[in-house]
Parts: structure tokens; sequence; C-alpha cells
């Protein structure tokens, strides 16, 4: 009987043991997944600084110093640097995407959905200039991307046509107007610091959605709607 009582007391003690070492090695390793996750973003968000400043042409050496890590540490995460800056354009097109996506949920209306998109797109200069010169540098290549804020303005185009809310016949030329509006507008409010971005951004926005088909007074009533909290438009999300 002792011996069975012994026996079953060193099987409890290894059994503890080893969950105690297969914990330890969880934890080691979750620290070093959050490490791993903290260097990325810092390269990430080293990126695009130089991407906003248009700067696409420094050394790696000089990303790492300014992501305050190691040259080998790049090596862990990105084959080369280009790979690196399109993580960065990618990193920025789905934070600020999924912030507008939560800042126009709950909209019905299609034009309305568009008009607060654009509206909220027109503001992001000010409130978060780097995100913003990253956008407009890369511009013309982002308006056919499939991520980002350039497909999420063809689905509104599109559903709004459906809709009999938008009076033309092909969303993708639609969208080339959009999008030069769009583009035109920050470089406009980055030129000209003094203008009033909202009432700017909301010119545009009622100008389009009248040359998409909506009434004039309709559309001037909806660029007046108030808008949600503007807050997550100075920082839309990090690198992660």
């Amino acid at each position: 009987m002792l011996s069975t009582e012994c026996g079953a007391t060193v099987a409890v003690e290894r059994d503890s043991h080893e969950g105690a070492h297969m914990g330890a090695e969880s934890n080691a390793q979750n620290r070093l997944e959050r490490r791993k996750a903290r260097t990325r973003a810092a390269l990430i968000q080293a990126a695009q600084a130089f991407l906003a400043a248009g700067n696409t042409t420094a050394p790696i050496l000089e990303i790492t110093q300014a992501a305050d890590v190691g040259m080998g540490s790049f090596y862990n995460h990105f084959a080369t640097k280009d790979e690196l800056f399109g993580a960065a354009i990618a990193d920025a097109l789905d934070s600020y995407g999924a912030t507008l996506d939560q800042l126009t949920a709950g909209i019905d209306d299609p034009a309305q959905l568009f008009a607060q998109g654009f509206r909220l797109s027109g503001r992001l200069h000010r409130r978060n200039p780097q995100l913003s010169r990253v956008l407009l540098h890369h511009g013309l290549n982002l308006v056919r991307s499939d991520i980002g804020l350039a497909p999420r303005a063809l689905r509104d185009i599109e559903a709004a046509i459906q809709a009999g809310r938008f009076a033309v016949s092909d969303p993708e030329l639609a969208m080339v107007t959009v999008a030069g509006a769009a583009l035109c507008l920050g470089r406009l409010l980055h030129d000209q610091p003094d203008r009033d971005d909202a009432t700017a951004t909301d010119q545009v926005t009622e100008d389009l959605l009248r040359m998409l088909g909506v009434p004039a007074e309709e559309a001037h009533k909806i660029c007046q709607l108030p808008l949600p909290d503007l807050s997550n438009l100075t920082h839309p999300g990090t690198a992660a």
C-alpha cells in the first residue's frame, strides 16, 4: 500500500514538473512572438516615415537605425527593402480601410455611405499627415489596389448604381474621377495649410455626388450630415 502511494506521489510530482516546464516553454515562446511582432511593427512604422517623405532610396541600415533595431533583425522579417515598403503600404491601407469601415457602419443608403467615406478620407490629410503622404506618394498605384480605400470606394459606387442612387453607366470610369478628386484634394490641403479642410472636403464630396447623379439639393443635405467621432483618424491603427 505504501509503495502504491509513493508511486502515485512521484507520478503527480513528475506530471507537475512536466506541466511547469511546458508552461515555461509556452511563456518563453509567447515572449519571443511578442518581441518579433514589436520588431516588425517598428520596421514598418519606420518605413512608413520614409515613404511619407518620398524617400525610397534610403539604405536598409538607415531604416533599421530609424526603427532602433539591429541590421540582422531586418532579414528575420523581410528579404528586401522593396518587400518592407510593400508591407508598410499595405499596413497603412489596411489600417485606414478598417477605420473607415468602423466609421461608416450602419449606413444603409449607398449614396450616403459613399459620401461619408469621402468626407472622412478628406479629413485624414490634416489629422494623420504621415499616412496621408504615404497614400499621396503612391496614389496612382493604389487606385487599382485590391486593399485599402480604392476597393471600398468602388464597392460603394457599384452599390449606389444598383440601388438607383447614382446615374452612371460605368463604375470604373466613375472611380477614375473620384480617385483623381481624392488625390488632388489631398495635395491641395497639404499645399494650402490655411484652407479649411472640412469645408473643402464637403464641397468636393457634394460636387462628386451631383456628378454621379444625385440631385443638387439632396447632395448638399447629405454633405451636411454629422460625422462620427474623428479621433480614430489621428491614429487609425498601428503596424503589428
